[in-house]
């Protein structure tokens, strides 16, 4: 099964973090990349979803994980997982020692209680 067209593989991300947790102070458990802008944005289990939002907001509904070793795509559309697909540009994650959840200092100690 092939992913649905909307990706650029020459956008870069837009950071080593989500865009909006950095902004706020906030923080994530796992990270997103949009497929089509690079926009880095938390995944669903994180506080303030910001991957879903940007897809909603944009209509970019494809997203790579942005955690190393990671190559599987989302669809928000269709919810579907796609295994692999093609290479973006890179950085292809967050820099391996960014711990997650992250960043390093704004993360609560009772995180692992505040998962959904």
């Amino acid at each position: 099964m092939s992913l649905p067209d909307g990706i650029d593989p020459t956008a870069l991300p837009s950071g080593t973090g989500c865009a909006e947790c950095e902004t706020s102070g906030g923080w994530w458990f796992h990270l997103r990349r949009c497929a089509r802008c690079g926009h880095i944005g938390c995944c669903d289990s994180s506080p303030a979803k910001h991957a879903t939002a940007h897809a909603k907001d944009s209509g970019h509904p494809l997203v790579r994980s942005f955690e190393p070793g990671e190559q599987w795509f989302w669809d928000y559309d269709s919810e579907q997982m796609y295994e692999s697909g093609p290479a973006l540009a890179p950085p292809q994650s967050h820099p391996v020692e960014q711990p997650a959840p992250g960043p390093v200092g704004r993360v609560p100690a009772n995180w692992a209680e505040t998962l959904r």
